[in-house]
């Protein structure tokens, strides 16, 4: 029936959460040798190595929680086709298409290489699964990274108009339209085709999008205690969060004042030195032992310094607990989480049109973005040309040793580009600011991982200690072309026969 065919897209959504593989792999972690609090996946994970511990979101979870997610929208696109595919179905099937093409581009955009369109065509992508199984132990090809770009567009272009809203009890637990043309809209940026991004993003926004943007004022009046806020910040009640997932995740208590997972984080020499400091609205502090840069934001970051404990978080990721026996106190770690939101639309915008070189719709929306998420009192949010260009210019290149939020870039789809990418041109100021403003709206939400495979930067590993913010060591570094850039699929799917992605 109708309602079966809705209720089995319930389950059209991954349950495990592809975050803590995703961020751990970035350049948003470090690593402090002298804490003791770790997990050997974490390791792995960190050290882009392949993951043998086995833990809720393991590349084998993750891999397993989005084929499945895939294998359910294929069971409900095959129950409308055997009900006629009729007019009320519509809705159903959009919703569908949009969940297939979601999980498949989490899978190519983790598994794969990132899109090129110079090597697309021979990078090894993943199966792209049209239709459920039907056999015993069936053999898939993985195909290449085109073709699965390809056919998430083919999906997108046919789902995009049948989504209704109406059809929803609760809008933002589905692909509603505002959802769906989000993801579009990072789609087509990934993709290379920018107009479309923008067309898509401008549907999301419409004429005011400065009053869809997330509420720092309300989150900035709760009581400054992470387990309120992390939840407010994921609320279905906030405007911006248009799609919101929960799923099996101990992210909230790696990114959360707990110990756990606190030798690979987020820690304080990372803040002020890359993603908080140095910023093109703010003059850099007199000492980064400080916290004033923290003072800039509305949603100020936490801090917490202890015996083997350095680490610095935005209060994003609610920890979640299930109990399945109350009495025992046994259960699952969850958490709840927006995926899609009106931010992320905007700053698809201002990107899109930044490589269009449209410069001055790209710092309008920039400035759109930092009024909402910035303290006037504490620093100049409203940006213009020259001040980017001349921020940009007043940076060193990163070195692991002396950082700065300037790293070489290096962008995969450099001739899409309306102007030459050179270092010192306006289109590389314009890439590092909205680099840099991506990387704090998106920081714990594993997006930098993506970013920094698109516009192939290179992640030094280095070792610091709980209580200086200088770097002891470094010991190994993911140059542009790593293979490691692509995660290695699971062991069991390589014994299945699946070829595995290719190590130096």
């Amino acid at each position: 029936t109708k309602e079966k065919a809705e209720k089995l897209l319930v389950s059209a959504y991954p349950e495990n959460a592809y975050i803590t593989l995703a961020e751990t792999s970035s350049d948003n972690v470090d690593h402090f040798g002298s804490s003791p609090y770790s997990k050997r996946v974490l390791l792995q994970m960190y050290n882009w190595e392949e993951v043998t511990e086995t833990d809720n979101e393991d590349p084998k979870q993750v891999w397993g929680a989005l084929y499945s997610a895939i294998t359910n929208a294929n069971q409900a696109l095959v129950a409308i086709e055997d009900m006629g595919n009729t007019p009320e179905l519509q809705p159903a099937k959009g919703e569908a298409l949009l969940c297939r093409a979601y999980s498949h581009f989490l899978l190519v955009n983790l598994f794969c290489q990132a899109y090129n369109p110079a090597t697309a065509s021979q990078a090894l992508g993943i199966p792209y699964m049209d239709g459920p199984e039907t056999e015993l132990n069936p053999k898939y090809e993985r195909g290449t990274v085109a073709e699965v770009y390809e056919k998430i567009a083919a999906d997108l272009e046919e789902a995009l108009p049948l989504i209704d809203d109406s059809n929803y009890a609760i809008q933002k637990y589905h692909f509603n339209q505002k959802a769906a043309y989000t993801f579009a809209s990072r789609f087509y940026l990934f993709y290379g085709e920018f107009e479309k991004a923008i067309e898509c993003a401008n549907m999301v926004l419409g004429s005011a999008p400065a009053e869809m943007l997330r509420d720092y004022a309300a989150l900035k009046a709760l009581p400054r205690d992470e387990s309120v806020v992390t939840v407010q910040y994921n609320s279905t009640a906030s405007k911006n969060n248009l799609l919101v997932h929960t799923g099996y995740s101990s992210l909230g208590l790696y990114i959360g004042p707990y110990y756990l997972g606190k030798r690979h984080t987020h820690g304080h020499a990372l803040m002020v030195t890359e993603i908080l400091n140095f910023a093109p609205w703010g003059e850099e502090e007199a000492s980064m032992k400080e916290t004033a840069a923290y003072n800039m934001y509305k949603l100020s970051p936490y801090k917490y310094a202890a015996a083997n404990l350095d680490f610095v978080m935005f209060p994003r990721i609610p920890y979640l607990f299930e109990y399945t026996d109350p009495v025992a106190q046994i259960g699952y770690r969850r958490t709840n989480l927006a995926v899609l939101t009106t931010d992320e639309a905007l700053l698809n915008r201002a990107e899109a049109n930044i490589l269009l070189g449209n410069y001055d719709a790209a710092l309008q929306d920039i400035n759109i973005w930092t009024a909402n998420t910035l303290e006037a009192s504490r620093c100049t949010p409203k940006l213009t040309k020259k001040m980017i260009e001349d921020w940009a210019a007043g940076l060193e290149y990163y070195t692991s040793l002396k950082p700065t939020p300037k790293k070489h870039l290096n962008p995969l789809l450099v001739d899409s580009f309306a102007d030459e990418l050179t270092e010192g041109s306006t289109l590389e100021a314009f890439l590092h600011a909205i680099l840099y403003i991506r990387r704090i709206e998106f920081l714990h939400m594993g997006m930098r991982w993506f970013d920094v495979k698109r516009y192939g930067i290179e992640i030094t590993r280095r070792t610091l200690s709980t209580t200086s913010i200088e770097p002891i060591n470094e010991y190994d570094v993911l140059s542009v072309d790593d293979e490691r850039r692509a995660i290695q699929i699971p062991k069991d799917v390589i014994s299945a026969g699946l070829q595995p992605n290719p190590r130096p």
